[in-house]
């Protein structure tokens, strides 16, 4: 502030009066000196020879006055090349401005150095021209050590940050480099030196200017700018970074840029093996469901008008899995997916959606012969014979096929196909069919169900009937609920209907979740009757223990609708629990201990049911209605039945018979030692009815179907 006050002083007003004006500035130093000790104030002739000393100049440069008067000035300057010349400038800019400020290293008379804040004031004659200067020297020593400190810490973050770093000149030429840039770059520090910026990038690295906007002139000073660019190594291989730029000011006043280079190399490889992931898949290599889809509508979005899709269905191919194994079924999927890869044309990309199933888009259907010829040659493609562990097997496939036209997106094309396909497979194995507009309209038809069950679930439109469970007294001891749609045009459509619907819109988990919350709501509020509440079923299709929020939502359902979860039974069928992994099996017994009880749906049918009984954390088995119909006639039904209800009994299970339909099953089941009976209410006895018909009348219909 004193310098910037005595600069002012001095510089302000002209000619007139300038000997009052340095007379009152040789006051204020004089006061300004004997105030604070700091300072060294000391005259200069024009000369540049100390003409005038004080006690402070003395204090702080060494020298009495009788040593230092007549000698030139730049005896205080360090003895380095361009000192003197250096010294004469600053009195030239003093001279010519009115004054001049500067930092620097300085010498006292013992040969000490300490780094002064220096200003030199000019002093002028009454007729302008310069008579000689004053200079004021302050003592900044402990600043100075903390610049070095500070700059010697810059030049050691500099070196050892693991980031490249590299300053560029005005011409974007490097200037300097650290050991991380070398090493990142595969270059020795002199052979960055001087190299143009241009010189770091990679051929595939179009782009502009590596410093980009920051090396323009009205960048904005120490604004980072960040850009992903692509470096070369010395051996040509190349090096993805994110580029951060910066301008800054030298301390002579020229523009430099700062850049770090972070290598984002190891980053971008496993992006895209992640990506590659969730758009390939696992077994085959080939496209996934969500890479066929962004691949569909990249060919769509750039415009392309000859854009086809083919579905293809491995015929029979559960018999390879029944007969050789799902390794034996992975190892045929895995040669008939190469087969497609090395056997397309390049206009065609092949994908699988799931299981056997595999989708080929074709991005120019006049360049593959047409659709119909193109579709008759990827089914003699797919007609072989595979050698499997040992074993020929005959393959052949049916396959669907739609192409673009100007109303159709991406979504049809594949349910266009799709429906194709399930028309070629009723005509037999290895048949082709193009889609028509009768099967576009049976399509258009599906969609337009699938959006009224969507709407229906919103609006709490479907309805639920309840399937009673009896005891062997005959007692209401559990209902089933059943999902039912009156659908407006169609009238009261049944769950396998609505499954089927539900099945092809991806509306599976949200019915599930809908009939789950509604019946536990609606049994809360069931009476209760002999001190015995009621529990209740509901059969989950793909709300499943393998999800991983399959806890969470199934508490949080139980808890909204707040009945006790003793009552809730899930029923899943045991197909879906075959080879259950650790996770889902800890999700059943994490709800089990909550009192939820797990019943296992349709036993019997699976092909490895005996097998895993003994593993799979259920409480309850239902012995499937194929083998309950005949168990009054069929000793085999009866042996079967018998054989299941003991191992289930000696596993702690409780057995229940589906489809019971007359009092005669129920007798034989009843000796059988089966616990419960899911009946028709047909011959229910009366004492039952009354429970039956409250349950009923909560769903807002009347009952039907059956277990």
């Amino acid at each position: 502030m004193v310098e910037e006050r005595d600069t002012e002083f001095v510089t302000r007003g002209g000619h007139d009066g300038i000997a009052r004006l340095q007379s009152k500035a040789e006051a204020r130093l004089g006061l300004l000196a004997a105030g604070l000790q700091e300072y060294a104030i000391f005259g200069i002739d024009a000369a540049g020879r100390v003409d005038g000393w004080d006690t402070g100049a003395e204090r702080i440069m060494g020298y009495r006055s009788e040593e230092i008067i007549g000698r030139h000035f730049s005896v205080f300057s360090p003895a380095e090349p361009g000192v003197a010349d250096h010294a004469e400038w600053q009195l030239a800019q003093a001279a010519e401005l009115g004054s001049h400020v500067d930092e620097g290293w300085l010498l006292r008379r013992d040969g000490t150095r300490f780094w002064a804040h220096v200003v030199i004031i000019a002093q002028r004659s009454a007729a302008g021209g310069v008579r000689g200067f004053i200079q004021v020297i302050r003592d900044e020593t402990e600043a100075g050590v903390r610049q070095q400190r500070s700059s010697r810490r810059f030049t050691d973050l500099f070196d050892l940050t693991p980031a490249g770093i590299a300053l560029f000149d005005a011409s974007e030429r490097v200037l300097d480099a650290n050991e991380a840039l070398c090493g990142l770059l595969g270059y020795q520090l002199h052979d960055l030196n001087n190299m143009p910026a241009a010189g770091l990038l990679h051929p595939d690295d179009r782009g502009a200017s590596l410093l980009l906007d920051a090396a323009a002139t009205d960048a904005p000073l120490n604004r980072s700018r960040v850009h992903q660019r692509v470096l070369v190594r010395s051996d040509g291989q190349a090096v993805h970074c994110d580029v951060h730029s910066a301008a800054s000011v030298a301390d002579d006043g020229s523009r430099f840029w700062l850049v770090v280079f972070q290598d984002i190399t190891e980053r971008l490889r496993q992006t895209e093996a992640l990506r590659y992931q969730a758009t390939h898949d696992d077994l085959t290599g080939l496209l996934n469901r969500t890479g066929l889809n962004e691949l569909l509508d990249s060919l769509l979005h750039r415009g392309a008008e000859q854009v086809a899709v083919l579905f293809c269905d491995i015929d029979n191919f559960k018999r390879v899995n029944d007969a050789l194994g799902h390794e034996a079924g992975d190892e045929l999927l895995t040669v008939l997916a190469r087969r497609l890869v090395d056997g397309l044309p390049p206009e065609c990309t092949p994908a699988r959606l799931s299981g056997d199933k595999y989708l080929i888009i074709c991005s120019d259907v006049d360049g593959v012969g047409g659709l119909e010829a193109f579709t008759m040659w990827v089914a003699e493609l797919l007609r072989t014979s595979v050698p499997v562990r040992g074993h020929p097997v005959a393959v052949s496939a049916s396959i669907g096929a739609a192409m673009l036209d100007r109303d159709t997106v991406g979504a049809d094309l594949l349910r266009y196909a799709n429906a194709a396909m399930f028309h070629a497979k009723s005509r037999g194995h290895g048949r082709v069919s193009l889609a028509t507009p009768t099967m576009i309209a049976t399509v258009e038809e599906q969609l337009g169900l699938e959006e009224q069950l969507r709407a229906a679930m919103e609006t709490d439109s479907l309805v639920l009937h309840y399937q009673p469970i009896l005891a062997g007294d005959r007692s209401v001891v559990m209902a089933e609920a059943l999902v039912r749609w009156p659908h407006p045009d169609r009238g009261l459509l049944s769950p396998e209907v609505i499954l089927r619907v539900a099945e092809q819109g991806n509306l599976l988990r949200g019915l599930d979740r809908w009939v789950l919350r509604t019946a536990l709501r609606q049994a809360a509020g069931w009476p209760v009757r002999n001190g015995r509440p009621v529990a209740i079923a509901v059969n989950l299709v793909d709300l499943l223990p393998h999800d991983p929020e399959f806890v969470d939502e199934i508490t949080a359902i139980i808890t909204e609708s707040g009945i006790d979860s003793h009552r809730v039974v899930l029923e899943i069928v045991e197909t879906s629990l075959i080879d259950l992994p650790a996770r889902p099996r800890e999700a059943m017994a994490e709800l089990a201990e909550r009192g939820v009880r797990f019943a296992l749906d349709d036993f019997g049918t699976g092909y490895s049911s005996l097998a895993r009984l003994k593993d799979l954390p259920a409480q309850i088995i239902k012995l499937d209605r194929q083998f309950v119909s005949g168990v009054e006639t069929d000793v085999a039904d009866v042996a079967i039945a018998r054989a299941m209800t003991g191992m289930g009994h000696a596993m702690g299970r409780s057995c229940v018979a589906e489809g019971v339909e007359n009092i005669g099953q129920f007798l034989v089941l009843s000796d059988l030692g089966i616990d419960f009976y899911c009946v028709f209410r047909g011959w229910v006895q009366h004492q039952a009815l009354g429970l039956v018909r409250v349950m009923v009348s909560s769903s807002r219909g009347s009952g039907g179907g059956g277990c």
